[in-house]
């Protein structure tokens, strides 16, 4: 049975589950048969996986009560979210919208705007940087050693064209060749006898086109789906971004702020339990077209996963002070809005050592 609450969240990944309301309670049947029931007032969110089937009573539930419906396909991919009302300061709204459409030219929102973009991408270099210093010193072969040195000092220089980026083009430009380099090279960090199986020829997404791929974009999914809760914690619009690019059905702050985070709760933990033989080449299904996706019990895995690393406790950089890291995004997001407010001048990203 894959269905798991952790930290208010409860993901259900079995295929063909019907979850619907009884009284103040969800729960959850698998063939008519009752797996799970969940007082709703301890739940925060429900994230469902592929083919999950939802009562109408429960979605007006969730919608009354602004408890987040996600629905995700089979791989994690995004489809769709429900809400209730909005909610949050229609003031400090204003204010992201005057920063982010006043983005041309010189003036104060300007500059703003291409520096939140600029330290959203720095946090995300950084972190990079440190997941390929770290599998240098423990990946115990000499070439390998010296490729991923060699692409962390890239990555410094990279910081250094960043800090002298004047516009979102440059920003973007670094941005991309580096994810280029970080990607060509992060193949190195996996073990030896494991390679062949999770090789990745670059970032494919839709569809993935390996299972290292695969394994990724299950990990991104439910990563955005935790910053893009934060974002809306602290009042800000989680379409309107300063880096990523206005779209129909586009979350582009959530992209914004899930940047820095990439490293830490997803490609360290890809890593991880690819290393620890935690997930294997058995654990994927390979679709008529070349897609890779994970198979239901793996996905149960890889979300306990997830929820362990995010219980994780790191140094916060600005406030010095210990924190789950899954608490991270939500101390961001908290520091970005005193940004769009103008209660702060610089937006620093979360970078721990």
């Amino acid at each position: 049975m894959n269905i798991l609450t952790v930290a208010n969240t409860l993901y259900i990944t079995t295929q063909g589950a019907y979850a619907h309301l009884d009284n103040d309670t969800l729960r959850i049947e698998i063939e008519r048969e009752t797996k799970l029931r969940v007082p709703l007032h301890h739940l925060g969110s429900v994230v469902c996986f592929g083919n999950v089937l939802i009562s109408p009573f429960l979605m007006h539930r969730c919608a009354d009560e602004g408890k987040a419906l996600v629905f995700l396909s089979e791989s994690g991919r995004f489809k769709a979210r429900l809400e209730g009302p909005v909610s949050g300061n229609v003031l400090l709204r204003q204010a992201q919208y005057r920063r982010v459409l006043d983005n041309t030219g010189d003036t104060a929102s300007h500059n703003s705007c291409v520096a939140v973009a600029k330290s959203c991408i720095a946090g995300k270099l950084k972190n990079c940087r440190q997941v390929l210093l770290r599998g240098a010193r423990e990946t115990g072969r000499e070439d390998d050693t010296a490729t991923l040195a060699a692409t962390g000092d890239e990555f410094a220089r990279a910081l250094a064209r960043l800090e002298l980026a004047a516009d979102l083009d440059a920003v973007r430009g670094i941005e991309g060749d580096a994810a280029k380099r970080y990607f060509a090279v992060l193949n190195l960090i996996v073990r030896p006898e494991a390679r062949a199986a999770f090789t990745m020829s670059g970032r494919t997404r839709r569809p993935p086109l390996d299972r290292m791929n695969a394994l990724l974009s299950f990990l991104y999914s439910m990563l955005m789906n935790d910053v893009r809760s934060a974002v809306e914690s602290v009042g800000l619009d989680p379409q309107i971004g300063f880096l990523h690019a206005v779209r129909p059905g586009r979350a582009a702050l959530a992209l914004d702020l899930m940047e820095e985070f990439r490293p830490l709760l997803a490609d360290r933990l890809a890593l991880t339990l690819i290393n620890r033989r935690q997930i294997d080449i058995d654990d994927f299904v390979e679709r008529p077209g070349g897609a890779f996706v994970l198979k239901d019990e793996a996905r149960k895995d890889v979300v306990t996963a997830y929820q362990e690393r995010k219980q994780e406790t790191l140094t916060h950089p600005l406030l010095e002070t210990p924190i789950a890291l899954g608490l991270a995004p939500f101390v961001q997001a908290r520091l970005l809005a005193r940004v769009v407010r103008g209660d702060a001048e610089i937006y620093l990203p979360f970078t721990p050592k």
